[in-house]
């Protein structure tokens, strides 16, 4: 069923003869809403833009949900809401509950969300944290949709990476320097004191920390086995040899080079990690995912060509297969770079971040940017526990609420407007009703950071509506209580879908 705002623009689309599409004003003055389709329709109609929008008001003003219609500057239609669109918008908030705006996905998938997948030779880094909350992120969106959603973490159990980690390991063991280029901290010190393999004790602990970060993963993919396949498909690729190696002749299928599948015999004659890339790409489309999609650093943006041409290589669609590319995160304490670790220097482990300013906190600062920007954390302000601080001010807003909603008791709960339903109030109700509407664009861009920077404005919104109005004991009780709650629900998904706790006291 569509949304208040979509049924007035298609209600409007039937009376234009052509697709309408509503924006807020930035000034009240110019209408709740407004539209310039009488512009976008003057030259295939050969009429005057004013002409056209003068008899599109008209006909606008017989709505119901209108309780008039003006045009304005070269031909724009703003719009006056009637209390009956209100009453409605916020009726189907109320009975939809935690579910509104969820399902809209008109063809349903089973997508397969790759993130992290970052070597086991060290706890989880600031910058994997990332990786992993655009993923998880992207996951709850889509499955919020109403797709089929399952999240894996893909790891290297072998090759040079692994057995320097290893080598690190034993010569602490021995007492003894750790390899050139091999991995040192006290991590690595720690795990010498255990017996046995050091990678599995590793992945335990990664494992855990991504837990602790609320990301669950539904399976686990291992390079190793992977590795095993390789020979089953080379012969599927286009490939020739040069200098002893095997290489894909990648860039006849749109990729930017060709690449070194197995290496030369005087390297080891062994797969690279590209030719491990073709297994695993087959390998998650024949399980039956519709779409495969990784989430990998910017440094990995050649990867992006490189897997599409392996899908038409292999005869796979390649808009099955999408690469989402995030960029670095700085931390930042007084305004200089903060190096927050005491086991490594040169990087900060999430463990560490969570402990400093909590999971909540961790979650929202690393998913409120756009992947393709970089993100520079405040330590000081997201440890706070202040209005200055986003997340404190939007969990804020929902615990302010759920207080409301103690004190009420069981009093009565309505979508009933007055009959002067009051510009907060109705400043309220349409921010609430642009959810769908966000959190559709959100999921189809792959951009989670508009969901939080959204959270802020219904925060806004609500306590500018508090702040004018009492809600207990007023004439509008059961009308104020119905938009304290929709409100809340909002709030509660709009946080959830970025993985942070809606509290119900603070």
């Amino acid at each position: 069923m569509p949304d208040a705002v979509t049924r007035l623009a298609e209600r409007l689309s039937e009376l234009a003869g052509a697709p309408v599409e509503l924006e807020r004003p930035n000034d009240p003055v110019h209408g709740e809403y407004a539209t310039n389709v009488a512009l976008q329709l003057a030259p295939t109609r050969k009429r005057p833009p004013r002409e056209l929008a003068e008899e599109i008001a008209v006909a606008a003003a017989g709505l119901d949900d209108v309780e008039r219609a003006e045009v304005a500057g070269p031909g724009f239609v703003n719009l006056w809401l009637a209390p009956a669109w209100f009453e409605q918008a916020l009726a189907e908030m109320l009975e939809a509950g935690k579910d509104y705006g969820a399902g809209w996905a008109e063809q349903r998938e089973r997508v397969q969300v790759e993130m992290v997948s970052a070597n086991p030779t060290g706890p989880i880094t600031v910058a994997s944290a990332r990786n992993g909350a655009i993923g998880d992120c992207v996951a709850r969106l889509l499955a919020f949709a109403g797709h089929e959603v399952e999240r894996e973490y893909y790891y290297n159990d072998s090759g040079t990476q692994m057995t320097l980690f290893r080598e690190s390991v034993e010569a602490i063991r021995r007492g003894e320097e750790p390899p050139e280029n091999g991995y040192r901290g006290e991590y690595v010190a720690e795990l010498a004191g255990e017996e046995g393999d050091p990678v599995p004790k590793m992945l335990a602990q990664v494992e855990a920390t991504l837990e602790r970060f609320r990301i669950r993963f539904d399976s686990w993919a291992l390079q190793s086995k992977l590795e095993g396949r390789v020979g089953e498909f080379l012969p599927k690729l286009d490939t020739y040899e040069k200098d002893g190696a095997v290489w894909a002749r990648s860039s006849a299928y749109g990729d930017d080079d060709d690449r070194v599948l197995i290496r030369s015999p005087e390297k080891g004659g062994t797969p690279t990690y590209r030719a491990v890339d073709v297994v695993y790409l087959a390998d998650k489309l024949e399980r039956g995912f519709d779409r495969a999609i990784y989430v990998l650093g910017a440094d990995h943006h050649g990867t992006r060509n490189w897997y599409g041409a392996v899908a038409r290589m292999l005869g796979y669609d390649p808009k099955r297969i999408e690469v989402l590319l995030y960029q670095l995160v700085h931390l930042t304490r007084g305004g200089r770079q903060a190096r927050m670790s005491k086991r490594r220097g040169e990087v900060v482990f999430l463990d560490e971040l969570m402990d400093e300013i909590g999971v909540d906190a961790a979650r929202w600062y690393l998913a409120n940017r756009g992947p393709d920007q970089t993100i520079e954390i405040d330590v000081d302000l997201a440890a706070e526990r202040t209005e200055k601080n986003p997340v404190y001010y939007v969990q804020y807003a929902h615990a302010r609420i759920a207080g409301i909603r103690r004190n009420a008791g069981d009093a009565e709960v309505s979508a009933a407007a007055p009959a002067d339903v009051a510009p907060e109030e109705r400043d309220l109700i349409k921010r609430l009703a642009e959810l769908p509407d966000v959190l559709r664009e959100a999921t189809e861009r792959r951009g989670p950071h508009g969901v939080p920077n959204y959270a802020i404005r219904v925060a806004d919104d609500f306590h500018r509506f508090y702040h004018h109005h009492r809600v207990l004991e007023s004439d509008a009780q059961a009308f104020r209580l119905g938009l304290c709650t929709a409100t809340q629900a909002v709030i509660a998904r709009c946080l959830d879908l970025v993985g942070v706790e809606a509290p119900d006291r603070m």
